[in-house]
């Protein structure tokens, strides 16, 4: 392909980052074209600059066709620098969000300082993005949790070369995939490695599938992996007290709908009475109402030209009691658990505007903390593999995951000294 050839497609691919369409018809063909080039803008704008100094080198400098080359390929360069720029900006963006959700002092017990091993980790994983071997983590594949088969199947993430941990914090790891597709081992990675290699136990599911299995089949498969962390994961060193969920796109909506849900008996036929209640929610570009409730043109789009025909297999005309029960805005309630809400500004495939309707309401209605990161210039699944972003974005939720777990602690401490008062009390009026 000529130099001309590359670099209009460069610049076109450029032009799609900076502005995607939104939509049912382009939004999707624009997230796929877009959001692994917007994430690897580092890696382009350097390839495009080789590019343009080996042309200025090795051919002739004149020409409509050299000059329009050069001149796609500096257009190019600037909106590259441009989207690195954004990407650096989401540190700002996720410290003031921690800041504003949990209060300037809390987060000032959580600062940490890079050492110079994290900035070599740093420059390797962004240099093989998509290199997910961790020496730090061991995993343990395909354990059974559901007789679904392959989709009932979870990964076991664990720090590798300790003696057994015990009553280490859990992570629920949920992929994404439009409810239709999508495997265990293809998303979350870079978090669950994080959490991993810090002495958690980060648990990473399959479910059942729509056309397949309708709704709501994928939410009870959830539900059931909780129950099984429950019931089992003491067993590799996790503590079955304190969970926290976590997941992208369709997993961010399961993810949410499970912590908004614990008990609810339509979600867990014929294991009603299992604790499926979690600590801590992380949903990534979420999906929040599949009712259309918020009246968002991408919302109703979803629902009738989409989640209706492929994942719900009825009409919101013929059902609407079941889409609403399957929209985390509506089953928000005073008594949701804490919330780290991460969307992109930029996501075409799920509005921004989801993410935001969602968190006005945590706010109005739950009494527990809501934190909410909304990153300039990102798209859909910008978190998948290693990126400047997606390494901001994981530091983020690893501090507030540490914080939420120290903070869980304190409260069982100091629970357990109110009971030691409360007994030494009645112990004395005796």
């Amino acid at each position: 392909m000529s130099f001309l050839g590359r670099q209009s497609i460069v610049a076109a691919l450029t032009v799609n980052a900076l502005r995607p369409l939104r939509g049912r018809r382009g939004g999707f063909g624009s997230f796929v074209t877009g959001f692994v080039f917007n994430e690897t803008a580092p890696q382009v704008l350097a390839l495009t600059a080789l590019d343009a100094a080996a042309h200025l080198t090795r051919e002739r400098r004149r020409g409509f066709r050299a000059r329009a080359g050069l001149a796609l390929a500096g257009a190019s360069a600037l909106g590259l620098a441009h989207m690195v720029r954004q990407s650096q900006r989401a540190e700002q963006v996720l410290e003031d969000a921690l800041e504003e959700g949990l209060g300037v002092d809390r987060v000032e017990e959580l600062d940490q300082v890079p050492d110079p091993a994290d900035l070599a980790t740093r420059v390797r994983h962004l240099a093989r993005p998509f290199d997910f071997r961790d020496e730090a983590v061991r995993v343990i594949s395909d354990v059974p949790y559901t007789d679904a088969g392959r989709r009932g199947h979870l990964d076991i993430y664990l720090p590798a070369g300790k003696d057994r941990i015990e009553g280490a914090p859990v992570l629920l790891q949920v992929h994404g995939g439009a409810w239709v597709y999508g495997t265990k081992e293809k998303q979350g990675r870079p978090l669950m490695n994080r959490m991993a290699a810090q002495g958690w136990n980060c648990v990473a599911i399959n479910y059942r599938l729509s056309p397949r299995d309708p709704w709501p089949a994928h939410v009870v498969d959830v539900k059931r992996a909780v129950a099984w962390v429950r019931e089992h994961i003491a067993s590799y060193g996790g503590d079955p007290d304190y969970l926290a969920i976590t997941g992208g796109s369709a997993g961010g909506h399961l993810a949410a709908l499970t912590a908004l849900t614990p008990g609810d008996p339509a979600f867990q036929p014929g294991f009603e009475d299992a604790d499926t209640s979690v600590q801590a929610a992380v949903p990534f570009y979420g999906v929040y109402d599949f009712a259309g409730s918020t009246g968002l043109a991408n919302a109703i789009s979803m629902r009738d030209a989409f989640l209706g025909p492929r994942v719900m297999q009825t009409t919101w005309a013929d059902s609407p009691d079941v889409y609403e029960a399957a929209s985390p805005i509506l089953r928000i309630t005073e008594d949701a658990p804490d919330f780290f809400v991460v969307h992109g500004e930029l996501d075409s495939l799920v509005s921004v505007d989801q993410a935001r309707m969602f968190v006005a309401e945590l706010r109005r209605t739950s009494r527990r903390s809501v934190t909410y990161a909304e990153l300039p210039g990102a798209q859909h699944a910008f978190e998948v593999f290693h990126s400047i972003r997606s390494e901001h974005a994981v530091d983020a939720v690893d501090r507030w995951l540490t914080w939420h777990w120290n903070a869980w602690r304190r409260g069982l401490d100091a629970d357990a000294g109110r009971d030691r008062l409360s007994r030494t009390s009645d112990a004395r009026g005796a």
